[in-house]
């Protein structure tokens, strides 16, 4: 690992199960912008947007709740991916570990679930047509106790290589993800957050991007450290060179292009947020965001925001990283930014909402078609906001279309399908994903076990 920036006490974090000590994080944080303009008004006109489902029975109770930051209430992440020859995987957390469930390309089951034994999250999955490939954790040994992350890659129903990311050695673990798996047709790029057990970063939180082969070994370049602490990750995959990532990072507050331990001085900005545990909106890539790429090699991503009144250095930190931001709003608004390239955001994100009493949670992004984007977002009206997190009445889970300058192409749609993780893109650029059927409640916090379901929704929306 290398070696780690230098923090103060104040901004160690104690996350287990999602559930933060928010009065432990040091008051750093706020970035360099404005509240900006809300995309112009809607076409009159509702798009199609027609979904469709197929239903899974499952051999396992899957907990389709999760506890987030002062347990507020988020959909336990699904991952959906499509395999070259068009058949697709769902990977999904039970009691004896994460099961993968193959499916055709119409969504209908194909064949018994792999358990993946001993597994403990989805952090990412990658389709193959003869098996697949899984981020997540694993059991390990080191001083905190904590579990290891994990590529684990199934062949023909059979493990065919396990490769733990995090060790005593390189002094980390893996306690939670937030994470991303990406494969370029030759080697996967895993992003997720790491917890320093011994050397400089003992005891902090950052995150790591590892490179692994085809065949399990791991691969140069990515880094050991990065944005500190992590609070999002998106990932994406390129035929050359690094892949493109995005981070929030709490101590300098907000969303960046990361780059690994040069990530205090030098990453670029996507948008100033505050952004303590809690605060940012959700954490990509299982509750908010994804990184989609265009035909022309532009970037967009999605995510929920409060923008910044204003930002600027914290003068109470000596290493002159950390900021301060004051937000617009209490609530989260739902935000569209641009890359013109994999290093470079373009222009001022657009926002697609502006009511200040409504939040807005499980905010997504996919590519719809050959030049559009599809955002998603579910909102609660009449919130109530303490401590970065926001309580309220479901109202909908909504569908927007937009181009890739933020211009809306239809009126906002409201749907019954839920989503709760991965989209993957089929040949014909369906979008598939899977959910359970459920109806969310977001009027008090999660405390105690989630409820559980025994199917899933496969749903496909064709452009």
């Amino acid at each position: 690992m290398t070696s780690a920036r230098r923090t103060t006490t104040g901004h160690r974090r104690v996350r287990a199960a999602r559930k933060p000590v928010i009065a432990s994080l040091a008051a750093a944080g706020a970035f360099v912008g404005a509240w900006y303009a809300v995309a112009g008004a809607a076409p009159t006109a509702a798009p199609a947007l027609a979904v469709t489902t197929t239903t899974v029975s499952l051999p396992a109770k899957f907990p389709y709740l999760s506890a987030g930051y002062n347990n507020t209430r988020e959909w336990t992440r699904t991952a959906t991916a499509v395999a070259p020859n068009g058949t697709l995987r769902v990977a999904w957390p039970a009691a004896d570990g994460i099961h993968v469930t193959p499916l055709t390309s119409a969504g209908k089951r194909s064949g018994a679930d792999t358990v993946v034994k001993g597994a403990k999250e989805v952090g990412g999955l990658v389709a193959h047509n003869d098996g697949f490939a899984l981020l997540t954790r694993v059991a390990d040994t080191n001083k905190w106790k904590e579990t290891a992350a994990a590529i684990v890659r199934y062949t023909g129903g059979k493990q065919t290589f396990r490769t733990k990311l995090t060790s005593t050695a390189s002094h980390d673990t893996a306690p939670l993800l937030d994470g991303q798996l990406t494969w370029n047709g030759t080697k996967y790029g895993a992003y997720f957050v790491v917890h320093g057990a011994g050397g400089a970063a003992d005891g902090h939180f950052g995150d790591k991007l590892s490179y692994v082969s085809a065949k399990g070994a791991k691969l140069s370049g990515g880094w050991g450290w990065g944005c500190s602490h992590n609070e999002g990750i998106a990932l994406h995959a390129e035929k050359t060179g690094a892949f493109t990532s995005l981070c929030f990072d709490d101590w300098r507050s907000g969303l960046f292009v990361s780059t690994g331990i040069g990530a205090p001085d030098n990453a670029p900005v996507v948008q100033r947020e505050q952004c303590w545990a809690g605060y940012c909106g959700g954490t990509f890539a299982g509750r908010t965001g994804d990184l989609v790429k265009s035909s022309t090699g532009r970037y967009a991503t999605a995510f929920a925001s409060r923008g910044a009144a204003s930002a600027a250095k914290n003068p109470d930190d000596a290493s002159g990283r950390g900021w301060t931001v004051k937000p617009k709003t209490s609530t989260h608004q739902v935000a569209v930014a641009f890359l013109k390239n994999r290093n470079t955001p373009s222009g001022k994100p657009v926002y697609l909402t502006s009511a200040k009493g409504t939040e807005h949670v499980n905010v997504r992004v996919a590519p719809y078609g050959k030049n559009r984007l599809l955002v998603s977002w579910e909102s609660l009206k009449n919130a109530k906001c303490a401590s970065g997190t926001c309580t309220g009445t479901f109202t909908g889970t909504h569908f927007r279309l937009v181009d890739w300058n933020g211009k809306l192409q239809g009126a906002d749609k409201v749907v019954k399908a839920r989503i709760s993780g991965d989209f993957a893109v089929l040949k014909d650029t369906a979008l598939t994903w899977a959910y359970a059927p459920a109806t969310p409640s977001y009027t008090t916090a999660l405390n105690g076990a989630s409820p559980t379901t025994k199917t899933l929704k496969i749903a496909r929306l064709t452009p």
